[in-house]
């Protein structure tokens, strides 16, 4: 069983919470046995894969097996293709050197608003930036931001593979993943 999961922010991409009060996967009515592929971090929101299959969480996260992971950023400022080109090379992170990413600025995605909401200042304006990976470091897109002097303010994981977030999965709720759907996960 593979399932689409939109992840709320707030929430643990876990089962159980690492203190009182937290709000975790548990509360979703998820079938038995399912785990989550990957993380997204608490407070980011987006596409969540979890499965009760032996082996896919290797098949889609190891950084050999080069599969794409796309994320949408609202960024603090107005983002430029001259600010972005050093994450096309790599940029340094926590002492490693990130795995060349794709980053370019896009319009704002139609997204509900986020609850709760980012923060606003009025005299700095922000921008949207798509940026496609395949290593998944812990949060490791709003480090690549931060420097290139983008700080991230939201947070959304648009893709995986060539399967977008679908449109009609309203932000906490799941379904299971067509034959279709499976099949655009694994695809390059």
């Amino acid at each position: 069983m593979l399932l689409a999961f939109h992840k709320p922010c707030n929430v643990l991409t876990q089962f159980t919470p690492d203190q009182p009060g937290q709000r975790t996967l548990a509360e979703f009515g998820f079938p038995p046995r399912v785990y989550p592929l990957g993380r997204l971090d608490f407070d980011s929101e987006g596409l969540l894969l979890l499965s009760d299959e032996a082996g896919l969480n290797t098949r889609l996260l190891d950084p050999k097996n080069a599969h794409l992971r796309s994320y949408w950023a609202q960024v603090e400022g107005l983002a430029s293709a001259d600010q972005l080109r050093p994450l096309h090379q790599g940029v340094v992170i926590q002492g490693r050197k990130t795995l060349p990413a794709q980053a370019c600025v896009i319009a704002e995605p139609a997204l509900p608003p986020r609850d709760p909401p980012i923060r606003f200042r009025q005299n700095i304006p922000t921008s949207w930036v798509e940026i496609s990976l395949h290593e998944g470091r812990n949060r490791q897109v709003r480090r690549m931001t931060a420097a290139v002097g983008l700080p991230t303010l939201r947070l959304v994981r648009a893709r995986i593979g060539q399967f977008s977030l679908p449109p009609g999965l309203v932000c906490g709720t799941w379904r299971e993943v067509t034959a279709a759907e499976r099949k655009a996960i694994f695809s390059p």
